[in-house]
């Protein structure tokens, strides 16, 4: 922790230097900034244009900035789950994305039905819910429980989250007739709503998968 500790003094204090960063700087900003350094991507370029690995990373750092006090603590877990979600999720999300349309056509057909319809199946936000893995769609509270199954290696967790997203709002969703409405919606959810939608998720992914509780 000491040698971490003084590796991020070092690399703020380098962006410092070059007047990347100040006191002023968002700590997001900040992380995404050291990630940029310590992986050789650091542009100074304002023509510098964002990838995928760069959204992702912004969309983790946003959510754990809120989850974790200390910043040096903060940094590295961003550091380690974004290598995580690389290394071990990369390839998972158009497998997901099959699996939530299976369990959501077995859970409520007619809903799949109104989806498609409405032709929003194929254009719901699964980049946000299988990439970005919920991040800014539901509240660091609710996402610490989700995101501690990732790290223990479920990322079908995901599926059955997004699955009971559409099953608690199903009134709503059928409600919406077209991609973009339906999409909006589901991007940004109430927030009152997120604790109990987790506990139906988890009680689905015991009922498909039989999941075992003390594997959880």
């Amino acid at each position: 922790m000491v040698y971490r500790r003084e590796q991020y003094n070092d690399v703020y204090h380098a962006l410092e230097v070059i007047r990347l960063i100040n006191e002023s700087t968002p700590k997001t900003d900040v992380f995404f900034y050291m990630y940029q350094l310590e992986t050789g991507k650091l542009s100074r370029s304002q023509k510098y244009t964002m990838d995928a690995e760069d959204e992702l990373f912004l969309a983790i750092a946003g959510t754990m900035e809120e989850m974790v006090d200390d910043d040096v603590d903060c940094y590295w877990l961003i550091k380690s789950f974004v290598h995580h979600l690389d290394t071990r999720f990369r390839d998972s999300q158009q497998q997901l994305q099959k699996g939530f349309e299976h369990y959501l056509n077995i859970e409520d057909g007619r809903l799949v039905s109104h989806l498609k319809a409405c032709s929003a199946l194929e254009k719901l936000p699964y980049d946000l819910w299988f990439r970005k893995c919920f991040a800014g769609c539901l509240p660091p509270s609710t996402l610490q429980r989700i995101w501690d199954k990732l790290v223990s290696g479920s990322c079908k967790i995901l599926l059955f989250v997004a699955v009971e997203i559409l099953l608690t709002f199903k009134m709503k969703v059928m409600a919406l007739n077209n991609t973009e409405s339906i999409n909006e919606f589901l991007q940004k959810i109430p927030e009152d709503n997120t604790d109990p939608i987790v506990n139906k998720a988890i009680d689905l992914w015991h009922k498909h998968c039989g999941i075992p509780a003390h594997s959880l």
